[in-house]
C-alpha cells in the first residue's frame, strides 16, 4: 500500500498529481498541508502567525483557538474540498477527513513547549500534540470497500478536543499502522537538497544513518520534518521518496527514479 503525503506549498500541481493517482492499481492514502492557504487566511483576518522553536531546537507553530479555527477552515475545509474534488474528476471515489472524525488520529496534548525568550526558559501552553495512534479499522473499512481516504489536521486529544500536530508525525503513525510499503512526499524542489538555495544540489539517494547525522545538524521547521522522516525509515520496511511535486507526473516520475529515495 502506498501513502502520498501532499505539500501545502503554492507550486504543487495538484491536478498533475492526482491525475497520476488515478493511474495507480495498488490502494493509496492522501495526507496533505495547506500552509500556504492557511498563512493567507491569517492575513485577510488581520491575525498573526506566532513560530515557537524549543529549546531543542525543533520549531513549530503556535496553536491558540484562533489559529485552530483557521486550521480548519484552511486545511480541513478548502484545501481538503479540492483534493477530494480532483479525486472525483479522476474517478477516484475520495472522502475527505480529518484526525477528528472518528477518532481517526488519536493524539496527545502537549504538556508545554520549552522556549528561551530574553534569557529565560519558558513554557508555552497552546492547542496542539502529538499523534500516538491511529484508528486503522476505519481506514481499513474504507479503503477495503474502494473508497480513498484524503486526511488532513486537526487530529484529537485525549478528552475530544481538536488539537493541531504535525502532518509528517502523521504519516508516521499511518506508515506504521497500515504496514505502508512506499511514501511518495511531493514537495516544492525537485527533492532533498544539499544546499537549499541550489536545486541543482539534488540528493538522489540517503540512507536513514544519513537522515539521522543531518537531524542533528540542522534547526527550526527542516529539523522536525528530518526526525520523522528517520522515524518513517526506521525498521527498514517503508520506501520513502521525496520529490518535485511541481512537475507534471510527479507520482510516476519518483516511482520512475526522480527525486531523494530513502531506503
Amino acid at each position: 500500500m502506498m501513502l502520498i503525503k501532499i505539500g501545502g506549498g503554492e507550486q504543487i500541481n495538484l491536478e498533475a498529481a492526482i491525475a497520476d493517482l488515478a493511474t495507480l492499481e495498488q490502494p493509496f492514502v492522501i495526507v496533505h498541508g495547506a500552509n500556504v492557504l492557511r498563512d493567507r487566511l491569517v492575513q485577510q483576518l488581520g491575525k498573526e502567525k506566532t513560530v515557537l522553536t524549543s529549546v531543542s531546537g525543533y520549531a513549530s507553530v503556535f496553536s491558540d483557538q484562533d489559529a485552530l479555527d483557521v486550521i480548519m477552515m484552511s486545511y480541513s475545509g478548502l484545501r481538503n474540498k479540492q483534493i477530494v474534488e480532483l479525486c472525483q474528476r479522476n474517478n477516484i471515489n475520495a472522502v475527505g477527513l480529518t484526525g477528528l472524525d472518528g477518532r481517526l488520529v488519536q493524539g496527545e496534548r502537549n504538556k508545554g513547549i520549552r522556549v528561551r525568550e530574553n534569557g529565560k526558559t519558558l513554557i508555552k501552553r497552546d492547542l496542539s500534540g502529538k499523534p500516538r495512534s491511529i484508528n486503522s479499522q476505519l481506514l481499513m473499512l474504507l479503503l477495503d470497500n474502494g473508497y480513498c481516504p484524503v486526511l488532513t489536521i486537526p487530529i484529537v486529544d485525549e478528552n475530544g478536543f481538536a488539537i493541531n500536530s504535525e502532518n509528517d508525525d502523521i504519516v508516521v503513525q499511518i506508515a506504521s499502522a497500515l504496514d505502508i510499503d512506499t511514501v511518495i512526499q511531493l514537495i516544492e524542489a525537485p527533492g532533498f537538497l544539499d544546499d537549499p538555495a541550489d536545486e541543482s544540489s539534488l540528493v538522489t539517494s540517503m540512507s536513514p544513518s544519513e537522515l539521522e547525522r543531518r537531524e542533528a545538524s540542522v534547526e527550526g521547521r527542516i529539523k522536525r520534518k528530518l526526525l520523522a522522516l528517520t522515524r518513517l525509515c526506521q525498521g527498514g520496511k517503508t520506501r520513502v521518496i521525496i520529490t518535485d511535486g511541481r512537475c507534471e507526473q510527479p507520482i510516476i516520475s519518483a516511482l520512475d527514479g526522480a527525486g531523494t529515495h530513502i531506503s
